[in-house]
């Protein structure tokens, strides 16, 4: 008796066990059909849909590259590796969302780009703090880097969401937008992170610092060239013509790729050779005099 009711129990399990791995067969192969339907539904001329696909597999292999390498570097970089993970593993999230707006709209997906970047941008300047921390920074200077940033973003979100093309409304806040930025490039260069940057002992943190700074100045001078693009702008159609609304995403697009990769590549080359330094053992280290 009691035999017969454990091999019901075990016919019952394998049921289930089968269910189960045919459920799981035919998801894996309609998640695969979906990633199919996704790229043949990107126009061979459409160089913004291109940007997009291209944008979320990039920050996602970033990302899994910034996680894995958290353990090939020393205690104390490991956080700064894991915010570089953390910022292209956000992006990848939201260049899918992105992605699939935009093939089923063809509009810009302002709204989950603001969310991307109101939490991965305050993020990028806390690899600044973190760099400058040794050297004595204070918590206050990552209080000021990151409401600077959240400035910078709340009024450049204000200024082309609910533009209606006109000029002198995406001139204001775009205008007050750049004080945010403003304030970040002037401590990145010559304000509390440049000072404490030159009292490190570190040359690869006064480096690294110095190379994020340039990514300050020349990378994230790359979004107002496309907010400028924006219907009401001073680049687009209603402006000198220069660039069509659509321009706007391809280069967010690109602008994105080059800084928020670009900014972990430089801390992680920055851990990199910090670490390699440690483990290097001194001339005559462990003789006795």
């Amino acid at each position: 008796m009691f035999a017969n009711i454990f091999f019901d129990w075990l016919r019952n399990i394998n049921a289930h066990l089968a269910i189960d791995e045919v459920y799981l067969h035919i998801k894996h192969q309609s998640a695969m059909q979906t990633i199919l339907i996704d790229v043949l539904k990107i126009p061979v001329d459409d160089p913004i849909a291109f940007t997009f696909f291209t944008g979320y597999m990039a920050m996602a292999a970033a990302a899994v590259f910034f996680l894995f390498e958290r353990g090939g570097v020393a205690d104390k970089w490991k956080t700064s590796l894991l915010i570089s993970g953390m910022i292209t593993g956000i992006a990848a999230v939201h260049y899918y969302y992105m992605r699939n707006y935009y093939m089923e709209t063809h509009t810009s997906p302002v709204a989950l780009r603001y969310i991307d970047w109101t939490l991965t941008v305050p993020l990028m300047v806390v690899e600044f703090y973190l760099l400058v921390r040794a050297a004595g920074a204070k918590i206050g200077l990552l209080w000021k880097l990151v409401l600077a940033a959240v400035f910078m973003l709340v009024c450049g979100y204000i200024g082309e969401a609910f533009t209606d093309g006109s000029k002198s409304h995406s001139m204001i806040w775009g205008t007050l937008s750049t004080l945010g930025y403003l304030y970040i490039l002037y401590s990145a260069w010559m304000g509390e992170i440049a000072q404490l940057a030159a009292k490190s002992e570190s040359t690869a943190v006064q480096k690294g610092v110095r190379s994020l700074a340039w990514f300050i100045l020349v990378g994230w001078a790359i979004y107002p060239i496309g907010y400028m693009a924006m219907p009401g702008g001073w680049l687009g159609a209603d402006g000198l013509g220069l660039l069509r609304p659509h321009d706007l995403d391809l280069i967010y697009n690109l602008g994105d790729a080059v800084n928020k990769i670009g900014f972990g590549l430089v801390v992680y080359g920055i851990a990199r050779s910090e670490s390699a330094a440690k483990k290097v053992v001194p001339q005559g280290a462990g003789v006795l005099a």
